[in-house]
């Protein structure tokens, strides 16, 4: 096998292990705030034993280090988000949410460049609307709060996405990710000391929800994390955002597997699903070759998709 096809093998295993975040957040009975800070909270001290991150962390000044922590309020925010979506609805409605992330990234990033909107980013905004309109239509009405909830966090997603790549640069990724988990370890007992007694995050899980916990946070986070980093050194940009963009698909295929929630949604919910994937896939096709005509004009490529971000 040559490095290429195993690096290939490697990001696709690493968007199932993150497809998985969806299905332990249905099977965790914690509420979200505890959830999320118990995975940040261990994710955080596996790199914090981990040599390379204080390395890391030595090389980046006060200031990105600041930005980091700040972009850090953001994930904890995307992830409350998400799982509190999961926990309004399932896994499958949450995954697909997810899937909006590109569009609000084509919305976001001309704004904070302070750039015109390119009529491609437009068209694909407005051209995912009869997808979400399916999506709505073919949900339980039960869920439809769940919908909400989860558009709002690919939102953030996109946000904190597209600050992440404005601000990267030669950035140690493990000190990166380290201070952003941190930031949300911290954030999230302080946020909830204001909220009622039953929104408090420190609770201590069960044996079911501590081995999930651990599955969440260390399967799905740091491992997939770690096997990516490798993976892409033998990847283009364009290999990992047609990979990347599968999550939501897997996502949805384990939810039916494992959950059996296809009984809970109509055939619609599906071909919703089908449009809004198939918008972002066509979306970052036509970028891209874009991309390749800006760029032999003497302008840069798009810039990827950011990975990871459930």
């Amino acid at each position: 096998m040559t490095a290429h096809s195993r690096a290939w093998v490697q990001i696709h295993v690493c968007v199932v292990l993150w497809g998985f975040t969806a299905i332990l957040g249905r099977l965790i009975t914690l509420q979200a705030l505890p959830l999320v800070w118990w995975r940040m909270l261990l994710v955080t001290i596996a790199l914090a034993v981990w040599p390379p991150f204080w390395s890391g962390l030595k090389q980046l000044p006060p200031r990105l280090i600041s930005i980091y922590l700040g972009i850090g309020a953001l994930v904890t925010l995307h992830w409350v988000t998400f799982y509190a979506s999961i926990k309004l609805s399932n896994a499958s409605v949450a995954a697909t949410c997810m899937a909006l992330t590109p569009v609000f990234v084509s919305i976001i990033e001309p704004w904070l460049s302070r750039r015109r909107p390119r009529l491609i980013e437009v068209a694909m905004s407005l051209a995912v609307l009869p997808g979400v309109a399916l999506v709505v239509g073919g949900t339980p009405a039960g869920m439809r709060d769940g919908i909400v909830m989860g558009a709002f966090s690919a939102f953030v997603a996109g946000l904190f996405s597209t600050l992440n790549k404005r601000t990267v640069g030669n950035s140690p990724a493990l000190a990166m990710t380290g201070l952003q988990m941190a930031a949300g370890a911290v954030l999230l007992p302080l946020i909830a000391g204001l909220l009622p007694a039953d929104d408090h995050v420190l609770v201590r899980p069960g044996l079911h929800d501590g081995l999930m916990l651990f599955a969440l946070s260390m399967a799905c986070t740091l491992l997939p994390y770690a096997l990516a980093l490798v993976a892409l050194r033998h990847l283009s940009a364009f290999d990992t955002t047609l990979a990347v963009n599968m999550e939501p698909v897997y996502a949805i295929v384990l939810a039916v597997l494992l959950l059996n929630e296809q009984r809970d949604l109509e055939p619609r919910f599906y071909f919703g699903v089908a449009i809004i994937v198939g918008i972002v896939f066509s979306h970052f096709l036509v970028s891209r070759r874009w991309g390749r005509t800006k760029h032999e004009a003497g302008s840069e490529d798009p810039a990827p998709r950011s990975i990871g971000s459930t």
